[in-house]
């Protein structure tokens, strides 16, 4: 990590919601000519870039360190600002939301059948919570049911039945919260509990 604060231009910090191993794996590859991605325990990363202006490994980068908290990565890199940040805000991946997850719409299911499903979900279904029953064969919703509602934790029934309605509720982002070179330090983010940390 020393290496990497010696060896590149820039260093940004970012943070991560609805983090999904895969997908993070393909944007470090599209970058993996110009930069270099860590992720791991924000102890061990402060300590390595220096908590202070006595023990930074670089002029400045100890600013760095105060903002790796929570879910939040380290890049460091040749690209111009320009890049990184249209990189970061264009990226965006939707994928199907995890249990406990807070649920972003409500969904309802009305009554009636349930075309999308075979005979032989039905049982699975059921075992969902799902009021349904099997009608010559389709199986159906003997009442309304409500899947999921707005601002509450997602179960694991309701996660499953949204995979399988194809509902994708998660979406994987990336957020830059810093960027420091040899010659400024910026922040992207007003952040109350970060004021001893002044931008240049």
């Amino acid at each position: 990590m020393r290496q990497a604060a010696e060896s590149y231009n820039s260093a940004y910090v970012f943070s991560f919601e609805n983090m999904r191993n895969l997908k993070f794996k393909e944007f470090r590859e599209q970058l993996k000519s110009s930069s270099r991605f860590f992720l791991g325990s924000n102890k061990v990363m402060q300590i390595a870039l220096g908590r202070s202006v006595s023990d930074e490994v670089r002029p400045g980068i100890h600013k760095v360190s105060k903002l790796l908290h929570g879910n939040a990565g380290l890049l460091f890199t040749n690209l111009s600002k320009e890049e990184v940040e249209r990189l970061f805000n264009a990226y965006e991946e939707y994928d199907f939301a995890r249990t406990g997850s807070t649920v972003t719409e409500q969904v309802e299911l009305k009554e009636g059948p349930l075309e999308q499903f075979t005979h032989e979900m039905e049982p699975f279904l059921r075992k969902q919570g799902m009021p349904v029953r099997l009608n010559k064969g389709v199986v159906e919703l003997v009442s309304d049911f409500s899947v999921c509602e707005e601002g509450k934790p997602l179960s694991p029934e309701a996660a499953r039945i949204l995979r399988l309605l194809g509902i994708k509720m998660a979406t994987f982002r990336l957020h830059l919260i810093c960027r420091w070179s040899p010659e400024d330090f910026e922040l992207y983010i007003d952040r109350p509990d970060e004021s001893d940390v002044e931008s240049t």
